[in-house]
């Protein structure tokens, strides 16, 4: 009796231990439980097929992406519709120099005089690189004019290496177009040309060519805006609006095709600026169609001017000019072309143009800016007669001005 009940107190103290455990075993088995309930539900085991049996087989979807592109992207597609009419043209120009190497020494001018070291010509051949493309299955290749102008040779080269010699048949400066003439039979693949008008911003833009000497090279970028002026990229002696794209274009793309998504020629790939990235601009296509037909039908094309140097004027750029103590003229506060200077001899010069004028309206039609202005004249026929009206302080006159030919676009 004595000992049972010296143990009970042995007994109560491992009582909550024993509770402690027997809790933690319950809650196991109820956590067990839960997770059984609730796995079926998040991944149920595959079927189990038998041969013949397809009813449980579960078709896996293709992704948007891969069924857009698919194993061949639409790029290869659009450069194998026109790869093979693009071509690579090396040009070669013998230029002489005259060298003078004592022409600093005092000693070799008293003997011989100064004069003797003109009399030294140096000849030196330069190598230039560009693209083009096949326009024609005779053999008309299309390309700018800075490619080929004043080549002595111009090599043609097809993408199969079969190389012809080309004859430049027309050089215009003025849009930086040129055709060349290669006989090489009557069966040669031509480039498919699309239209510019239809050309929208954020359409791919694909460029082929050979720059830097790497042939056969395509790129591919977007449209990056349209109607960029000749001005407004830095070259003032073109009359060109162009189409800007990220498509790299580097030196030895001059020439070559701007590709839209289907294959087809939208632009010429003609110029970078050099002091940036991913901006590179073309001649549209539809320009280039026009220029074209003109120089293998006369060689040339007359380009009507007027003989002014412009600026596009706005109420802000004249008020800073005008506030300006230094300031030499003071400009109407208006919208307008304000004339920077007037080409000796020239049309504009003939009627009467100044320095400081502002025109407002060519043919009643009012003239915000200088790339509108340019492309009136531009449109315009050689020999017409436009009635200019203009700003000359505080007065305005109507001046007559008839356009003339555009003899040396430098």
């Amino acid at each position: 009796m004595l000992a049972v009940i010296m143990r009970f107190p042995k007994i109560s103290r491992s009582l909550p231990q024993l509770t402690t455990h027997v809790l933690a075993i319950a809650l196991g088995v109820v956590l067990m439980v839960s997770t059984l309930q609730v796995l079926p539900s998040q991944a149920k085991p595959a079927p189990t097929v038998t041969a013949g049996d397809t009813s449980k087989l579960i078709v896996q979807q293709q992704s948007p992406a891969t069924a857009t592109i698919g194993s061949t992207s639409f790029v290869t597609a659009a450069v194998n519709r026109v790869g093979t009419a693009v071509v690579r043209i090396d040009t070669e120009r013998t230029i002489t120099r005259r060298v003078d190497p004592f022409s600093e020494d005092p000693f070799f001018r008293r003997f011989f005089g100064d004069g003797f070291s003109q009399q030294m010509p140096s000849e030196q051949q330069l190598r230039g690189l560009g693209s083009g493309f096949i326009i024609d299955k005779s053999g008309l290749v299309l390309t700018n004019a800075h490619v080929v102008d004043k080549a002595d040779k111009v090599t043609v080269r097809l993408k199969d290496g079969r190389t012809f010699e080309g004859k430049v048949q027309g050089i215009d400066e003025v849009t930086d177009l040129a055709v060349v003439k290669i006989n090489a039979g009557n069966d040669l693949p031509v480039a498919p040309l699309g239209s510019s008008s239809n050309v929208q911003v954020g359409d791919w833009a694909i460029a082929v060519g050979n720059p830097l000497g790497f042939d056969n090279t395509v790129t591919l970028g977007i449209v990056s805006t349209l109607k960029r002026s000749s001005a407004q990229v830095g070259i003032s002696d073109k009359r060109l609006d162009f189409i800007q794209t990220d498509a790299a274009i580097n030196p030895g793309n001059s020439g070559g095709p701007l590709l839209n998504g289907l294959g087809e020629v939208i632009g010429i790939n003609t110029a970078i600026r050099p002091d940036a990235m991913g901006i590179g601009f073309a001649i549209p296509i539809d320009k280039a169609k026009a220029i074209a037909a003109q120089l293998q039908r006369d060689g040339k094309v007359a380009h009507p001017y007027l003989g002014v140097q412009m600026l596009t004027l706005t109420p802000d750029l004249a008020k800073q000019n005008n506030t300006d103590p230094n300031s030499p003229i003071q400009i109407p506060e208006i919208n307008g072309v304000f004339v920077m200077r007037v080409v000796p001899n020239s049309p504009a010069a003939s009627a009467g143009i100044r320095r400081g004028d502002v025109i407002l309206q060519v043919d009643g039609k009012d003239i915000t800016s200088a790339e509108q202005l340019q492309n009136f004249v531009e449109d315009s026929r050689l020999g017409q007669v436009l009635q200019v009206k203009v700003q000359r302080g505080n007065q305005t006159q109507q001046l007559s001005i008839r356009t003339a030919e555009l003899q040396n676009a430098s």
